[in-house]
This record gives C-alpha cells, structure tokens and sequence, in this order.
C-alpha cells in the first residue's frame, strides 16, 4: 500500500515536470516566432517595395524636435569629396537653415575635380537641383536620387555624363555611395520636404570644405580658377545660412542674382544680362572673401618658400653627392672646376696708385710663433742672468764686483 502510494507521487511529480516543459517550450516558441514575424515585417519595410515610404528614424526625429524644424521643412545638401561627408542641412520655423545631420560617404569615385564625360568615372562638383522626378524609389542599389547631372554650367562646357547618383549599397561608379540605412533617411528627409510642398531640393558638391586652408592645400591645382568660383557660392550659404539662388551666364555660376530687367533671362552661354545682388548679402559674401584672401596668400607664400628651401636642399645634396662620388681617373674634379668657373667670371679688380701699398712698405701681419723663436729666447733669458758658456763675454755678462768681504768663520 504505502509502496504504491510512493510510486503514484513519483508518476505525478513527472507528469507535472512534462507539462511544464511544454509550456516553457511553447513560451518559448512564441516569443521567437513573434521576433521573426516583426523582423520580416520591419525588412519588408525597409527592403521590399514600401522601403521608399519608411519614416526617417527615431534620432533624426529627436534632433529635428531639437532644433525646431517642422518634418516636411525643405532640405539642402553639401557635399565634400575629400573629408567624405555628407551634410544635410534643414529648414528651421526661423527660415533659417541648421545642420540636422552629418553621414559619413560610403564611397565616391574618381578624384577632385569635375566631372567632364561620360565614361570617366568621376563624381561631379557643382550646384544641382533634385526634383520629385528625379528620385527613385526602385533603385537597385537600395533607394537613390538623380543630381541631375549635367546641369546648364556642365551643359555650357560640354560636358557629358548620365546617371550621377546619391545611392545606397556602398558602390560607386562615378556616384555618391552611402550605406543603405544611411540613403533610407537622406530619401525620407527629401521625401517629406515635397510632402511639404518644396518644388525641389539643392546639392552642393564640392572638393573639400572650401576654406582658404585648403584651397591653398592645392594652389597649383589646373581646376583652382573653377574651385574659387564654387566657393562663392559656398560663402553665400555661409554668411545667409539659405540657399542661394543658381544662375549660369558667360559659362559660369551667379549666386544670389536678380536682373535689373523683368523678363531678361540668365542664359548660361551668353552674355550676363545687368543684375544685383542684395547689398547686404554682397557686402557679407566681400568682407568674408576678404579675410580668407588674405589667409590664402599668406599660406600660398609661406608654401613656396618652403618649397624654395626644398629645392636648394636638394640641390646641395645633389652637388655633394657629386663630390662623394669623385674619384674615378680621368673624372674632372667638380669642386676644382667650380672654383676655376668662379675665378674665370670674376673680372679683375683696378686698384689705383694712391691706394697700393708701396712696395717694399713693411705690411703687419699676425702670425703664431714658431718653435725656433720660442727656445731663442728661452736661451736669451739664461744668458741675460746666468753667467757662462763661451759667447757670455759678448753677451756683456761678467764676474759680480763687491767691497764687502764676508767675516772668517771661527
């Protein structure tokens, strides 16, 4: 009996332990299919065909609270090759544009410089308008934008090229490559500024920042006369914090510029028609151009003369590695035939009569005595007080005369 009862507890006590692990397993379970099922749907979000309608994510969200800009405020982005950064600037409720948000360029391709045509490679530098139509939400690198390349500027020039990009996937032929999280919230921040009724949005590609450090970094570069007139369109959005205005006439870039004449349009071949700029933007854009003038003259000096001190280093090394190497028979000695070059070029020299030593004129010189004149007068010194040897009687030296006859010793 008591047997028994012993072996029914035992037989509970393992149903018991049985249920429960089920019920752990199927916990279990659910909680991992749950996780899979959000995954899927999240994926499905971000890299199935509603990627292009995601929202931006939860940090840019924050800071754009933080810095009081409305979700649909228009945008602008700056591009720099060299620091390979992204800016993406937003519209406050002041008007004014703040920074929202730096990302780090995945890749760019080519070098610094323009791009000139098809084929080259090369991600392009200038002023670029991205509209709605230029926006593709099927990309196959993720989601991508179009600058719109080649703008009227690319165009006067004759530049070529089709399908310059900021993209995601981190591969780059001649675009701008970002990661795919990345380009998912550049895409939703320029998404929502349409939404908000912006007609378009500006791209500004540039070399590196464009400081007078850096444009003195490459001074003797052939694209400097192209590079100083981006810059003015980098100083416009620097001193307003807006983005200018783009027009193309004579084959450049006009920032900021209104014709005197309504109706006169910028044509980007022909000649400028009269226009202004605002006076208070212009005076800012000339005291800033100013200074960093000033700036890049300085450094561009101190360069050269390094570069000067460079090249004489260099040439002194060259001339004793001449003379190092000299030796070999029959090899003319470099430092002798330098030395006959100078003597030959050096005219020779008229002295009048008045300023010639005469002749036999005594001339002071100082010398270090030998050692023949040091022991002459060692000898002359004894000679002078000591009495003997066979020439003392010539030297004037004799016997001591005295009246004084010391005492007998008793």
């Amino acid at each position: 009996m008591i047997f028994g009862r012993f072996s029914s507890s035992a037989e509970n006590r393992q149903a018991d332990h049985q249920r429960m692990y089920k019920r752990a397993c199927t916990r279990v379970a659910a909680v991992l299919l749950a996780g899979v099922l959000v995954g899927c749907q999240a994926d499905d979000f971000a890299s199935g065909p509603n990627k292009h309608k995601a929202p931006v994510s939860a940090s840019i969200k924050r800071k754009m609270a933080d810095l009081n800009m409305p979700s649909t405020s228009p945008i602008m982005i700056r591009i720099f090759k060299e620091e390979s950064e992204l800016e993406v600037w937003k519209q406050t409720r002041t008007g004014k544009f703040k920074l929202l948000e730096e990302f780090e360029i995945c890749k760019w391709s080519g070098k610094l410089g323009p791009k000139f045509k098809e084929g080259d490679r090369q991600a392009p530098e200038g002023f670029y308008e991205v509209t709605p139509a230029l926006m593709n939400p099927n990309s196959s690198y993720h989601l991508a934008f179009n600058l719109g390349f080649p703008n009227r500027y690319d165009q006067a020039h004759g530049r070529t090229g089709s399908h310059l990009m900021v993209h995601g996937a981190c591969s780059s032929r001649g675009c701008y490559a970002m990661t795919d999280e990345q380009v998912q919230d550049i895409y939703a921040l320029a998404r929502d500024s349409f939404k908000g009724g912006a007609r378009s949005f500006q791209v500004q590609a540039f070399p590196f920042r464009m400081t007078p450090e850096n444009l003195a970094k490459h001074y003797d570069s052939q694209h400097l006369a192209f590079w100083k007139m981006l810059k003015t369109g980098y100083d416009h959005f620097e001193v307003t914090n807006t983005p200018p205005a783009i027009s193309v006439c004579e084959k450049k870039y006009v920032f900021d510029a209104t014709p005197l004449v309504d109706g006169v349009p910028f044509r980007a071949s022909a000649k400028c028609p009269a226009y202004e700029v605002s006076p208070r933007i212009a005076m800012a854009v000339a005291a800033k151009q100013n200074r960093d003038s000033e700036k890049f003259e300085t450094i561009v000096a101190r360069l050269d003369a390094r570069e000067e001190r460079k090249q004489r280093w260099e040439d002194r090394q060259s001339q004793i590695a001449e003379v190092l190497s000299f030796g070999d028979e029959g090899t003319e000695d470099p430092v002798a035939a330098a030395s006959e070059a100078a003597a030959a070029e050096t005219p020779p020299t008229a002295v009048s009569n008045a300023e010639s030593p005469a002749e036999n004129q005594p001339v002071e010189a100082a010398f270090a005595a030998n050692n023949e004149s040091r022991s002459s007068s060692t000898a002359n010194f004894f000679k002078r007080w000591v009495p003997f040897g066979p020439k003392a009687a010539e030297a004037g030296v004799g016997p001591i005369a005295t009246d004084v006859v010391p005492a007998q010793k008793p």
